[in-house]
Formats: structure tokens, C-alpha cells, sequence
């Protein structure tokens, strides 16, 4: 069963596919080998198709389960235990979708022409090139795929690939069928939405297209619909990271994308400045992760790539050995998955497992993660982290695909044989700690030097300390009971068990 409080507890990032198979077998891990783990699960695409050409993030029908893997029941009977939180796809739709394969037959003729951008809609009058660069892109190139359109040659507009057609969100059409996926979502259970490429949703002639003004007024417009539902809304945005503080302010939650980048630079340097300054100015309002479904962002910790070029919170050249780091420590398997190898849709990510850029050192792992739930916000864990997963290198061979060297399938046989690793059940004593001890509820703040960071969590008498040296990948944790005699932890390997014993 789901461990539901109302605080900010542990959640599971998954597809429904790759642990259990289906929604149901994703249930059953959740209320079997994991139950009382978790206190919400953040489910990746289940739409049809989930298997697209990207996972599920190219819907043909944002508004149906896969039947492969089962129906709205099933995603409803996970959201009366866990919070469901559940990606709403508002940039994009399949290729593939019958109101594009209709556009593309019959062109202006078709009843669903004004669902989907083309660079005209935007640009009425042309653009020139100082227009046209000034688009800010996750990757090189222009966002625009010529395609034929009834017997017409457009320009469509294609922010991440020519098989994900970009929304009109302006529209007509657009409002109604983000409207329709919305209702949708919420009937199904769904109590939190992760708004997926929501900074790149609205276009706009004479600007960057991206984080405008005009994406928080959609934002905002689509928040208070979400309220209206009772469901929240975590906006999806890789930025600079005073963009990020600055986004923080307007919205519900946000991620907090620089934090495993931070730790990895930490953890390799042994220095502690770029992340202690982190932990001090970041936004609460945040979603803490190591790892997701996507790779290891470095765009979050580097300079400013729009207006001044402000500085980053780690220098250029700590960026570049970041990178190389992660090559070093993952035996170079992140390099055949990353930048432009392997399809990549976001060429500044790096494609890794968390464990393997740690060099598969469990006491660095478990140091992580440790800082990370002991870090303001709620605290997510991807499944493969959570069985401290390896590169898988032979999925990534067969697809080509290089994010699929962190979106392993387990086998149930697999899931039981990872929770009997020691890393495993002391990272589940992790999480059963932070999920409990009262001392959560509370404030946090930052100390240490050098090598050392202290995080301090108090709540009225309750008290839950995490020293931590970045320079020996150690730490030690203190939390008080309510017996008075309190708890401590020097070793999180071997020890993890006495926080929650």
C-alpha cells in the first residue's frame, strides 16, 4: 500500500511497461515488493502509442490508455493509493495522429488544419535571419520540417522531431484538445500533471519562443484550470538556473535540474562551494531528482545561453570535465549514447545511469540520494536508480535509441534479485526515513565548508542532521525519536536500517 500523508513523500518515476508490464503488474510491485515504499508515482506515458517513436512523449491519442497496457480503471485504481502524477503533453502530437494524417491529405480542407503550427502562423509576413536564429532550440537547426500538406508544400513546425507536429496552442483547436487531455486526466485519477516541454508551447514573432511572457500567461491559464480539477502542475523547463528561480515564482512546482549535475561535479571534485551555493538560493517549490527518463542535463549548470550569457553555476571548463567525468566513471558506455550519437532529441544531455556515472561506488550512490532527500521539495526516484540500475548497453544496441541505456525492462525475478543488493535496501531504509521522521515537516537550512556539507532539518523537537563529505563519499546522519534517545547513522551502506529500526 501507498504511504499518503500530507507532505512531501518519496515518489517513484516509472513506465508502466518496464516495471510490471502493465498497469496492473505496476500495481502489483507497488503493493507487493515495494509496498509501504512510496508515497506517490509519477507514471510515463501510458497513451497509445506508448512505444512511438519516443516513448509515449508522441501521442497519436492523448486521450486513451494503451489497451496493451490496460484502461482507466487500472490508472485510477493506483490513484486511490499513491498520488498519480501523470505527463500532459502540451507542445506536441504523433505524426501519426488521424488529425495530422487528415491535414496531411487534404491540407487547408481539413477540419483539424488549425490544430497544428505552421511557421506562417507565426510568422505571417516571413521572417529573416536574425528572426529565425533568435529561436531558442534544444538542439542545432531550425524548428521547422517541410512537409506536404493537402497539395501544398508548409513549413511545420517541429520544435524536437519531424515525427512529434507541434500544437497551436493560440487556436481554437488547440484550447479544445489541451482542454479535452486535461478533463481527461483528471477523471482518471490523476492529482498531479508534469507539464512536458511547456517553455517551448507558445511561439511568438520577435521573441525566443521560449520561457516568453507569454508562456507563463499560458501557464497560468492552464494552472488555474488544473486547480479548478484538483490537480497540481509541475512545469517541465531545462534553463539557466536564475531562470529557473525566476519560473519558481510563478508556478506551482518546478524541477530542480541542477541538482544531480551539482552532485556529480561534487562527488568527482571533492569541493562543495557550487553545490552548498545551490542548496542556498534554489526555489523549495521543487521536484528533486538524480535521474529521470531523459539524461543528465548540463544546460541547467552552464551559462546563460539567451540574452547577457550570464554565468552558470559551474564554469565552463568544470562543465566540460563534468562530461568527461561521466565518460570516465560509465567506462565511456554514456559517449555512445549522448550528444549527437544514438538519435538524441536533446543534444546536452548526457545519457547514463545514475549509478554508473558514480562509477557504481555504492557509498557515492547512497551519498547522493542521501543529500538529495535530505534537499527542500519533493523527492522523486526513477525506477532504475531505485535498483541502482546499470547502462544497459544491449537495449541500447538493439534501438539505436541513446536514452535507452537508462529505461531498462525488469523482469519480476529482476526486481526481487535487486531488492536483496545491500545499496537497494539501504536506498528503501533512505526513503522509508524521509517519508517518516517528522522532522521533514519542517525548515532546512545550509552549512559546511570545503568538502563538507551540512543539511539541518527542524521541526519543532524533532531533529534530523545529514553531515556529508564530498571528498571521502561519507556521511553521517543524527535524527531524534521520541523516546528521547535519538538515532544515528555513520555508515549509509550498513546503517541506513538503524533511522528507521
Amino acid at each position: 500500500m501507498g504511504v499518503r500523508k500530507d507532505r512531501d513523500g518519496v515518489q517513484l518515476i516509472t513506465y508502466a511497461d518496464r516495471l510490471g508490464g502493465t498497469m496492473a503488474g505496476l500495481q502489483e510491485v507497488l503493493d507487493g515488493p515495494l509496498a509501504g515504499v512510496f508515497e506517490g508515482v509519477h507514471i510515463l506515458p501510458f497513451f497509445t502509442p506508448f512505444d512511438g517513436a519516443d516513448a509515449g512523449f508522441d501521442p497519436v491519442d492523448h486521450s486513451q490508455v494503451d489497451p496493451r497496457l490496460g484502461t482507466w480503471e487500472d490508472v485510477k485504481s493506483i490513484g486511490e493509493e499513491y498520488t498519480l502524477m501523470v505527463d500532459m503533453i502540451v507542445n506536441h502530437v504523433s505524426a501519426d495522429s488521424p488529425e495530422f494524417r487528415d491535414v496531411v491529405a487534404r491540407g487547408a480542407e481539413s477540419p483539424h488544419m488549425g490544430l497544428f503550427l505552421t511557421m506562417s502562423d507565426v510568422y505571417p509576413d516571413g521572417a529573416d535571419e536574425a528572426e529565425l536564429i533568435g529561436i531558442y532550440r534544444p538542439r542545432p537547426g531550425l524548428p521547422f520540417t517541410p512537409m506536404t500538406l493537402g497539395a501544398e508544400k508548409r513549413l511545420v513546425w517541429t520544435t524536437f522531431t519531424p515525427q512529434q507536429i507541434d500544437i497551436n496552442v493560440d487556436s481554437p483547436a488547440g484550447q479544445a484538445y489541451l482542454d479535452k487531455v486535461l478533463r481527461t486526466l483528471a477523471a482518471g485519477g490523476v492529482t498531479m500533471i508534469r507539464l512536458d516541454a511547456a517553455g517551448y508551447a507558445l511561439k511568438r514573432a520577435g521573441t525566443s519562443s521560449f520561457m516568453t511572457p507569454y508562456t507563463f500567461e499560458f501557464i497560468d491559464e492552464l494552472t488555474a484550470k488544473a486547480r479548478a480539477l484538483g490537480v497540481a502542475v509541475l512545469v517541465e523547463i531545462h534553463a539557466h538556473y536564475e531562470r529557473q528561480i525566476a519560473i519558481a515564482s510563478k508556478v506551482d512546482l518546478v524541477y530542480d535540474f541542477a541538482l544531480p549535475p551539482l552532485l556529480l561535479h561534487a562527488l568527482y571534485t571533492g569541493e562543495g562551494d557550487a553545490l552548498r551555493h545551490w542548496l542556498e538560493v534554489r526555489p523549495t517549490n521543487a521536484v528533486t531528482v538524480l535521474d529521470t527518463h531523459d539524461g543528465i542535463g548540463v544546460i541547467d549548470v552552464g551559462a546563460d545561453q539567451m540574452g547577457e550569457h550570464n554565468p552558470g553555476l559551474l564554469r565552463p571548463d568544470q562543465v566540460d570535465a563534468l562530461v568527461e567525468g561521466i565518460h570516465r566513471h560509465s567506462h565511456d558506455e554514456s559517449r555512445k549514447a549522448s550528444g549527437w550519437a544514438a538519435s538524441n532529441v536533446d543534444v546536452y544531455q548526457v545519457n547514463c545511469t545514475y549509478y554508473d556515472a558514480l562509477g557504481e561506488d555504492d557509498r557515492a550512490y547512497l551519498l547522493a540520494r542521501a543529500i538529495q532527500f535530505f534537499t527542500p521539495g519533493i523527492p522523486q526516484v526513477y525506477y532504475v536508480g531505485l535498483f541502482a540500475g546499470e547502462d544497459d548497453m544491449e537495449l541500447l544496441s538493439r534501438s539505436g535509441v541513446g536514452r535507452d541505456i537508462n529505461r531498462h525492462y525488469y523482469t519480476r525475478q529482476e526486481i526481487l534479485d535487486r531488492l536483496e543488493r545491500p545499496v537497494v535496501a539501504a536506498l528503501l531504509d533512505l526513503i522509508r526515513f524521509r517519508n517518516a521522521h517528522p522532522a521533514f515537516d519542517g525548515a532546512c537550512t545550509v552549512g559546511g565548508s570545503g568538502s563538507q556539507v551540512v543539511l539541518t532539518w527542524e521541526n519543532g523537537a524533532h531533529r534530523a542532521v545529514l553531515e556529508a563529505d564530498l571528498a571521502s563519499a561519507s556521511a553521517r546522519i543524527e535524527a531524534t525519536t521520541d523516546d528521547g534517545a535519538g538515532r544515528v547513522c555513520t555508515d549509509i551502506l550498513t546503517g541506513a536500517r538503524a533511522l528507521v529500526s
